[in-house]
């Protein structure tokens, strides 16, 4: 098994030869970073700094575009992004008290990860899937319509 020192050393020279094939390209910064998040699973400071080093721009750029996209995290995420959606259909179909619901049996709120690193709680504007709603989405699984507790709880369970 591979060290935590030398699993980041692996990741790092990974992103080099990210950054060297994507250089070439026009405005390559947010492939950079989308390749960088899926190296990391975040964008922590110090990767931020290192991309920013390797291109020859200010760390300040990188951070601002990694802090206007809300598809960039700069916090660890769980394995499963669950995604509920805010959209008009499912806002008024209660997804709020959908998010309750999740909270509750996740013991996170909005935005966070829970503790075992399964689980991250993310809302999006519209999944598309407005006849299900209220919805949410784990991976390609979406799932519509759930009113009880005891759904989620069985559809978390899915995950462990």
């Amino acid at each position: 098994m591979a060290s935590a020192t030398q699993m980041q050393s692996e990741q790092y020279a990974r992103l080099k030869e990210v950054i060297e094939e994507k250089k070439k390209i026009r405005n390559p910064l947010i492939e950079i970073l989308r390749s960088a998040q899926e190296i990391f699973g975040y964008l922590p400071v110090e990767v931020q700094e290192f991309i920013a080093q390797e291109l020859d721009i200010p760390a300040n750029k990188i951070y601002g575009v990694v802090t206007f996209y809300n598809f960039f995290s700069m916090t660890p995420r769980g394995k499963y992004t669950l995604n509920v959606c805010m959209g008009t259909a499912c806002f008024v179909k209660g997804a709020p008290h959908l998010v309750q619901m999740l909270s509750n049996q996740l013991g996170i709120q909005m935005g966070e990860t829970t503790q075992d690193g399964l689980f991250t709680m993310s809302a999006v504007r519209c999944v598309g899937a407005c006849s299900l709603a209220p919805v949410f989405v784990i991976g390609e699984d979406t799932y519509g319509r759930i009113d009880s507790k005891d759904k989620i709880a069985e559809i978390v369970q899915r995950y462990h």
